[in-house]
């Protein structure tokens, strides 16, 4: 993590919302490509979740920033697994 002194309360908001909307954009962009994997998925005749993967995604995220990443994983999977087609 980049921690570069800030000058002033601002100035340190408007970088927050800058990385908010990347953030966006990197959720949206995962929710794509998590929709063409359970597309793949299904299409080989597999399942739309894979709960294993699942699993493993919250672990990695769990261990990089605690319990408050477990949390933030589940939601990307929920987001990412869309509505069932």
């Amino acid at each position: 993590m980049s921690t570069s002194t800030l000058h002033t309360v601002e100035t340190g908001r408007a970088r927050i919302d800058q990385i908010d909307a990347e953030i966006v954009r990197l959720v949206q962009e995962r929710c794509g490509v998590s929709a063409q994997v359970q597309r793949a998925r299904q299409a080989d005749g597999g399942p739309r979740v894979a709960h294993a993967r699942e699993n493993e995604v919250v672990g990695r995220w769990r261990a990089a920033l605690g319990r408050p990443g477990g949390t933030i994983a589940l939601a990307l999977l929920e987001l990412g697994r869309g509505r069932p087609a």
